[in-house]
Order: C-alpha cells, then structure tokens, then sequence
C-alpha cells in the first residue's frame, strides 16, 4: 500500500493549462464486428498471448455507450478528452461516422477532443517493417483530418512508438508478437517516418495544434560500477533518445543512425521529414527504469520476461511501494525527467503535455490511486516551478479497460467497469480528481 495523499490542496497551475483523461480505440470501444480486423484482433486469437484468454471484441462497449461516458467526462470537469481513432474502424464503410458522434457530443458537452491517430491498432495486412505502412498511414491521417478537423482541438500522430516498437516486434509480448530484438529497429523508423508524414498531411488539411505522444522516463544505473552505468546509457539511448532526438534535434543518437534501413543519405532525407515542426511535445510518464550490466538469466520485470542476451538487465528499485502491475511508485522521478529534457534539448524542447500518468489498483474506494495522482501532481508542478513549459496533463484512464496482453485483469480506470454488464460506476478517484479540478478553476 501506498501513502495516502497529503491534505494540503494541491497548488494552483498557469492559467490555461489543460486537464484531461486518455483511452484507446482498441482498449475500450469494441463492436469489433464493425471495423476491420487489426494485429491485436489476430494476437488475441491465438492461445496464450493474452493472460486471462480474453479478448476487445467488446471491451467496455465504449462504440454503443459514448454517450454515457462522454457524461461521466462532463461530470469529471475535464477541459479534454485524448482518444483514439481506429485504422481498422475508418477503413469499414462507416468507420468515420462513429467518431463525427463522438465528437459532436464531446464538443456539446464542453470537452475538447483531442485526437491520437495510431495507438497500437494497425490494419491486418499492414506491417511496420516495410517503409510503405508510413504512406500508407498519411493517407488514413488525410482522412480522418478532413472528416474531423473542424472540431479537434488537439492531435496526436503516434502513441507510445518505443513500447510499439520493443514490446511488439522485439519481445514478441504484444501485437504483432514478433521476436526480432535489435532487427526490430527497422519499425521505429518508419513509425518515426510516420509522424513526420502526418504531421505534413495534418498541417495540408489545415489542421494545427499537433504532437506525439512518446513514452519516457529517467534511467537509474544499478550502480556507480562502469558496467552498469555503460548499460543504463545504452537502454536510455533505445527508450529515450532513440525516439525523442530526431523530433527535437533531427537526427540519431550517435551510432544508431547507421542501423536504420536504407543508405545514409536516404535517412538524412527521412530525418528532414521527421524533424517536421510540432506544436507541443507529449511524454506518457509512469515510472523510472533502474538498469544495470547483463546478468545472464531472464529477468520477470512489471509483467514482462526479459531475455538473458540483452546488452542490459533490468532491475527492481527497491524501498519503494509498488502498484497492483508491480510497477515502482516515484512521482519525484517525474520531475527529474521533465528537468532533465529541459536541460538536455534547452530552447529545442516544444512546450509538454504530459498525455498519459496513471495506475493500476482494484476497489471502488481506490485510495492508493488517489495518492499516487496527487503525488505526481505535484511533482509536476514542480517541474512547471522549476520552468519547464507544461501545458497539460492527461490521467490515464477514464475507464477500467482491456489492458493488451493483460486483458482485464489491471484497472487503471477512474471508472469502474464490471466486465459482464458493462455497468459504469466512478471510484473514489472520479470524485477526487473532481474536486480538485473544480479548485483549479
């Protein structure tokens, strides 16, 4: 168990910075019978890739019941919603016509929509290993910005491209489960592609206020041995700058650059392209990583096997209390990471939104999760202090939803979902959350 939240208010934020809940397409809409199928759909159907059998085929009926939670959004008194849109549902026949509700309600209610164009769910058919998907996914991203973009307040391109690209396609742990470690390197590219193509095809539509969201979070070595400090550098150059510096900076971290497809000129060509200016920076923040040298066996670590021929390992951060997913609860780490790309990108670095902060807990009355938000919270405000140039924050989740290879076994939702009627009831967090908007104002 964690502390419970301190009772002094939690401080005021600039005027104007954003509040707002994140879900995804695939994790929560179901009604799978009306879209195409997706790499999740065809993960999930295989015995053993998902821990509790379970699949989204109907997920938290989000598709039926966008009414009911768009409600739960206004009675939260968010000033955003972060959703997605499903390649695979805008490639049926009325695909787009579920999200012209959905928008149109959101903005009737006071929430503005916000957007993410890929969050994990890509068509069957499409593969991140070939250079054409990144085409392909400007012209969807066309698409959907001309159906919608006279009412999205703010767009995403891509959610969590490292976590994609690693536990995807390296680990073989997600969707679409390939084992292919380093020659995994090709996806992160061309994701990368991706964006800046979207970014191009969003500005085209007439589309503004765009950026990414990328997950990050500060490296620990093991220790101050050479060894352990050498491997937390080389993780943090793969889970970090590897997707954060030819955004920032237009190119690779030295020595990555080689190992991308195609010859070297064709990637500084690629690199102009995804170096496109984006209006605001989006990190997804959960926990630190503590990393040292190889150790020569399989390591468990927050649900994850991670091979023993890794050039690292990584490690439990110890004295610290633990979510339900078994991950290390270390708001201050937030700070330390928002200061950190402050200092590391100084004028490059565009204003943040920090589009995902949430966890996993069970039970209604979920005072660990409100400890944990009010914890990050104010570490987040401490980075704004310290003048880092926040302009938002995004409480993942609204909903108790499918949690990929997890299935529904982790709530991270402000809203309990009871997974066989589908009921909605908001935790104690709802009402926290709440009231501390309300103060905010």
């Amino acid at each position: 168990m964690i502390r419970r939240m301190a009772t002094n208010p939690i401080p005021q934020f600039p005027a104007g910075f954003l509040w707002g809940v994140s879900t995804s397409a695939h994790q929560i809409e179901g009604a799978a019978d009306e879209r195409e199928p997706s790499v999740w759909d065809a993960f999930t159907a295989e015995p053993g890739r998902v821990k509790d059998g379970s699949t989204a085929v109907v997920a938290c009926d989000h598709y039926h019941r966008y009414r009911e939670d768009v409600a739960l959004l206004a009675g939260l008194g968010v000033d955003a919603y972060r959703f997605s849109v499903s390649w695979p549902r805008v490639n049926s026949t009325r695909g787009l016509d579920f999200y012209d509700r959905l928008v149109d309600e959101l903005c009737a209610a006071g929430v503005r929509p916000v957007a993410t164009l890929f969050h994990w769910d890509l068509p069957v058919g499409l593969d991140w290993l070939e250079r054409d998907t990144a085409t392909r996914f400007a012209e969807y991203v066309s698409v959907v910005a001309g159906r919608l973009g006279d009412r999205v307040a703010k767009w995403i391109t891509l959610n969590e491209p490292a976590e994609h690209t690693l536990l995807g396609h390296a680990l073989g742990v997600h969707a679409p489960g390939g084992r292919l470690m380093f020659d995994a390197l090709p996806v992160a590219h061309h994701q990368l592609l991706a964006h800046g193509l979207a970014v191009r095809a969003l500005r085209a539509a007439g589309a503004g206020d765009i950026g990414i969201a990328n997950s990050h979070g500060p490296t620990w070595p093991a220790s101050r041995r050479p060894q352990d400090v050498e491997a937390a550098d080389f993780y943090d150059i793969l889970l970090n700058r590897l997707f954060a510096e030819p955004l920032i900076l237009g190119h690779y971290p030295e020595g990555i650059g080689e190992l991308m497809p195609g010859a070297a000129e064709d990637i500084e060509s690629d690199l102009k392209v995804i170096a496109e200016p984006i209006d605001w920076y989006g990190i997804n923040y959960y926990a630190p990583t503590r990393v040292g040298a190889p150790q020569g066996s399989e390591i468990e670590f927050g649900g994850i096997t991670m091979p023993a021929d890794l050039p690292f390992s990584v490690r439990q951060i110890e004295d610290r209390p633990v979510t339900d997913f078994g991950w290390p609860v270390v708001p201050e780490a937030l700070t330390e990471l928002l200061t950190g790309f402050r200092e590391r990108y100084g004028d490059r670095l565009p204003p943040v939104v920090i589009t995902e902060n949430g966890c996993s807990y069970e039970g209604l009355d979920d005072q660990d999760r409100i400890a944990y938000l009010d914890g990050h919270i104010r570490a987040l405000h401490r980075a704004v202090a310290a003048g880092v140039d926040v302009r938002g924050y995004f409480v993942w989740s609204l909903l108790d939803n499918f949690e990929w290879a997890e299935g529904y076994a982790r709530r991270f939702g402000l809203v309990h979902i009871d997974h066989d009627t589908l009921e909605r009831t908001p935790k104690a967090s709802y009402a926290w959350l709440r009231d501390v908007l309300r103060a905010q104002r």
